[in-house]
Formats: structure tokens, sequence, C-alpha cells
């Protein structure tokens, strides 16, 4: 068990409550859970459903996604748990919004999850205005970052913004120099957004996260245990994160005054990121 806890808040990236439990246990504590539906896709309930042939209706798979939260809600801390609403690329704010809402009465530690796209920040600026909690997910780039903290200003809860590194890594880009570039821009805001790095791949980008005194970091259970086996290791400022040759990634400076449908947030790793949901969403689904 950790006998220091490390600055940056460690979240499980995960969908099956007896792996959030099996952490806590390994660790001594879990500060929250981030769910979407490629993880609930591969719930073990879940995939023991659509093995023996029965594909849920929406209702269902809605009854099944709330019991799976639940279960986890319990066992995180107050970093909550972030649950995604459904959307497809035609989707309209209004409708993840009113899905959002629905979803934000499940636990009172919900984050609603919306994509990092013209009607997910719209729904996210709903949000706000009623209160809720909120997690931009599926962000690649600085000016993304930048249109969620401006979209969602007036929030009185913390914002989480999910930048997804290992993703950016896959392409040749160094996604951690993204955390660093965000970290610096968001030094003149007013505190209100959270780095959340997500889309960890490695022990090194954990270490990083670390190093960088991320805000936050969304961990598959296989690189926690991997840490466990190192002795909880946390590193010092001046550790030097190794990016293998990929390219940095530049810094831009942005102005966080402007509105956020002044920064370009378009980005094929956003629209693939939705693409992908979808498909494992359809995957438990009788349609």
């Amino acid at each position: 068990m950790i006998q220091q806890k490390p600055q940056t808040k460690i979240l499980v990236d995960g969908g099956d409550p007896s792996e959030t439990l099996r952490i806590k246990n390994l660790i001594g504590f879990v500060d929250g859970q981030t769910t979407n539906p490629s993880l609930i896709a591969h719930n073990p309930e879940i995939m023991a459903l659509v093995k023996s042939g029965h594909k849920l209706s929406k209702a269902e798979q809605d009854t099944e996604y709330k019991k799976i939260v639940q279960s986890i809600s319990t066992l995180v801390g107050d970093c909550g748990v972030s649950i995604e609403v459904f959307a497809d690329i035609d989707t309209k704010a209004e409708a993840m919004f009113a899905e959002g809402k629905d979803k934000f009465t499940w636990i009172p530690n919900a984050y609603i999850k919306y994509p990092c796209t013209h009607e997910g920040l719209k729904a996210a600026e709903m949000s706000v205005a009623a209160g809720m909690r909120v997690n931009i997910t599926l962000v690649f780039t600085q000016s993304q970052a930048a249109a969620v903290y401006a979209a969602t200003k007036n929030s009185k809860e913390p914002v989480y913004i999910s930048p997804f590194v290992g993703r950016l890594d896959d392409k040749g880009q160094n996604g951690m120099s993204l955390i660093k570039n965000i970290k610096e821009m968001l030094k003149v805001g007013d505190g209100h957004v959270k780095v959340l790095v997500a889309s960890i791949r490695s022990i090194e980008h954990l270490m990083y996260c670390f190093a960088l005194q991320a805000d936050l970091a969304t961990v598959p259970t296989k690189i926690l245990e991997a840490w466990a086996s190192k002795g909880f290791e946390i590193p010092k400022y001046s550790y030097i994160y190794d990016a293998k040759g990929l390219n940095e990634i530049p810094y831009q400076n942005l102005d966080l005054e402007k509105s956020w449908q002044n920064f370009d947030i378009s980005h094929e790793l956003t629209t693939k990121g939705i693409e992908k949901f979808v498909a494992d969403y359809h995957e438990t689904l009788n349609i």
C-alpha cells in the first residue's frame, strides 16, 4: 500500500467495479474513475450477456450502465465518476444536455462527459449553467483546451479536460508535451479547469504526469499494478521524460478571454474517437 500520495489525483480508467475495488485495496485509495462506452462494453457482465446472444435494448443498456456507475461511485474519492453521454457526429447539444442532465442524477459525485466538438461544448455551457460538473473528452490540441476553458468560464464546480496522450503518441506526436503546454497556458486562468491526463499507456506516462504535477490522471489497472510493483515510485520534479523520438507539439499563445467559438476545435482524432465510442455502444445494443 502506498505511503505517500502523489499530488496528481489518481482515477481508474475502466468499467468494472471489481477492478476498482482491487486497485483500491492495492493502493489504499482511488480518487475517482472515468467510464465510456468502450469500457462499459468490455465490462465482464455486459460481455457475458452479449456473448450469450442477448443484445440490450437502449433502456437495458442505460440500466446496466447506471448499475455499474452506482457500484463504482461508493468506491472512489472526491474526484467522482465521469459518465459519458451518447453522442455521434450528428448529435445536437440539446440532446446531449438532456441525457447528461438525467445521468447527473445517477450518483452524487457525477461528472458528465461530452466530446470536444461544437455541439459538445454547447452542451457543456448549458450544463455549467445548470450547476452540473462536466468532463470534456477527446481533447488533442491546445486550442481545444482553450475553447473548453472559455465555454465553461462561469462554472462553480471544477471542470475536467481530458487530453488523450497515447493516441497522439500513436500519430508520432509527443502527447505529454500537450499536457505541458495546456498547464502552461492555464497558469493565467482562474483555476476552474483541471487537466485530467487520459489514454495513459505506460509507467513513463504516469511518472511524467506526477513530475508535471498534472491535476489528475486516469490510468488503466495494468499500469497502476505495474506502478505498485515498482514500489509506488514518485519522481522528482526534475524527472526527464524520454519521448522516444516523438515530435514535440509547439506551444501556442492563445487568449483565454476570447469566446470559445473563436478557437479551432476540429481534430481528426476527436472524430475518430467519437466513431469508436459509437461502434462500441452499438456492439451491446439490439439495433
